[in-house]
């Protein structure tokens, strides 16, 4: 199918890239949860639709996510041979590169299929400087 023909949402997700706005209150501490219930991807075995809410928790630092740039992102998987795994890391890996968040968490909640249901979360502080926090070392498998 080429550009031209692709209807105007389908072009939005194709070109979709998430976008950090200022956050308006960079001194304060405060959480932001984001549910995405319709989140679908494809199995790379079978090429089945799979379906799972993803849920983003994270305290912002200097930014945080425009929320329809972040819809049409994650609408980016659809098409793509994934696993439960690979998604949820690689959601969790984009947002903190971009956002560069005080916490963030990510958490994968796949729909049972073939009675299998899957709870994928990915979570990590942000580096204290030289001394990280307590619950950095224990994600990270480092000696205290």
């Amino acid at each position: 199918m080429r550009q031209e023909e692709l209807k105007y949402g389908e072009k939005a997700v194709l070109e979709a890239e998430l976008e950090p706005w200022d956050n308006p209150y960079p001194g304060r501490d405060y959480q932001i949860e984001i549910t995405f219930p319709e989140f679908t991807c494809l199995c790379p075995r079978s090429g089945y639709p799979d379906f799972a809410t993803i849920k983003i928790l994270y305290i912002p630092d200097r930014y945080i996510v425009e929320l329809r740039s972040l819809k049409l992102w994650l609408n980016k998987f659809r098409q793509r041979y994934i696993s439960h795994e690979a998604a949820t890391n690689e959601i969790f890996n984009a947002l903190w590169q971009v956002l560069k968040p005080r916490w963030l968490k990510v958490v994968g909640d796949f729909h049972p299929r073939g009675n299998v249901h899957t709870l994928v979360t990915v979570e990590r502080p942000k580096a204290q400087g030289p001394k990280k926090s307590r619950m950095y070392k224990a994600f990270s498998g480092k000696k205290r």
